[in-house]
């Protein structure tokens, strides 16, 4: 297996969007800045949505562009890729004005969930991103594809993996770079992440996927660890453990990429990532939103080396 992953940065996006404390755009920055700091190489910075359905990520384009300076003026790590979520042509064409060079589509494998979220149907979702991929190929901007309730949906309860797999093989053959599949409710055992993994490499290169997990039900560090040994090594979260949908009742937010971090730490494998800066942002961002972040490496950290006994 190889000895190295790569995490994928959603607080300030799947993060935050969630949350009722509003964020203004110079705390965004802030945030930014300091997970770029702690060695974060690819960072969804926010998405380019209505503020009136998602309040949260109004002002992604002054967040983008901030950030953006501190990268050019080499204030941070040049190496940081940044992406943005669109929904649809309006949402890409606001990327293209600022200059993206990343964006993420989505769409989900429940109908329910679907209508509840984007207010469309599978298929309608779909159509919406020919226009998008069209766009996209134009002006050369990578596009990374997101499916939601691939375990389980709040509303229709289990989802079949055959759905699942044809919905990942249509979202590839749109020209996404990547399929990240995603456990929006926190639903996913071992068993599940096992039995699908298995499936959609036979049809999607296991370097093509990868894994998005919510620790609703504290099952995210193995599901990860089980998608891990099938061969994925790209895997989202969300500093502190942040998030949720605000269309999933009852989910909770993304697992946490301190606890992330020190699981492969632990296993002698390479995430690029500094933990002990990781913790310092922990209680930053808890301050910032107003209440204490769930990640259980946030809230004890490190174990520490035994000073001398007398």
């Amino acid at each position: 297996m190889k000895k190295s992953v790569v995490i994928v940065e959603m607080g300030l996006r799947d993060g935050l969007q969630n949350e009722k404390t509003v964020l203004d755009a110079d705390t965004r920055v802030e945030f930014a800045k300091r997970l770029i700091e702690a060695g974060t190489k690819r960072v969804e910075i926010g998405s380019f949505v209505s503020p009136q359905w998602v309040p949260q990520m109004a002002g992604t384009a002054e967040v983008l562009k901030k950030t953006q300076e501190l990268v050019k003026t080499k204030q941070v790590s040049r190496k940081t890729e940044f992406s943005v979520l669109v929904p649809n042509e309006r949402g890409m064409l606001d990327a293209i004005e600022n200059g993206v060079k990343e964006v993420a589509i989505f769409a989900a494998c429940s109908e329910s969930f679907s209508k509840k979220n984007i207010n469309c149907t599978i298929e309608e979702s779909f159509q919406r991103f020919a226009p998008v991929m069209a766009l996209a190929k134009k002006h050369k901007i990578k596009v990374r594809g997101y499916l939601s309730t691939c375990f389980g949906c709040p509303f229709e309860g289990k989802v079949s993996e055959a759905k699942v797999i044809k919905l990942a093989q249509k979202m590839y053959k749109l020209g996404v770079y990547e399929v990240s599949i995603g456990d929006t409710i926190g639903v996913a055992d071992v068993g599940q992440v096992e039995s699908l993994f298995k499936k959609l490499k036979k049809v999607i290169p296991a370097k093509k996927l990868a894994g998005h997990f919510h620790d609703t039900r504290g099952q995210a560090l193995a599901n990860i660890l089980a998608a891990y040994k099938l061969g994925v090594t790209v895997f989202d979260t969300s500093l502190g453990g942040l998030g949720g949908c605000p269309y999933a009742p009852g989910a909770t937010g993304n697992v946490a990429t301190e606890d992330v971090v020190y699981m492969f730490h632990g296993m002698g494998i390479k995430t690029g990532l500094h933990l002990d800066k990781l913790l310092e942002l922990n209680p930053w961002v808890a301050e910032k939103i107003q209440h204490p972040l769930p990640s259980k490496v946030g809230k004890v950290g490190r174990l520490k080396p035994l000073g001398k006994i007398l």
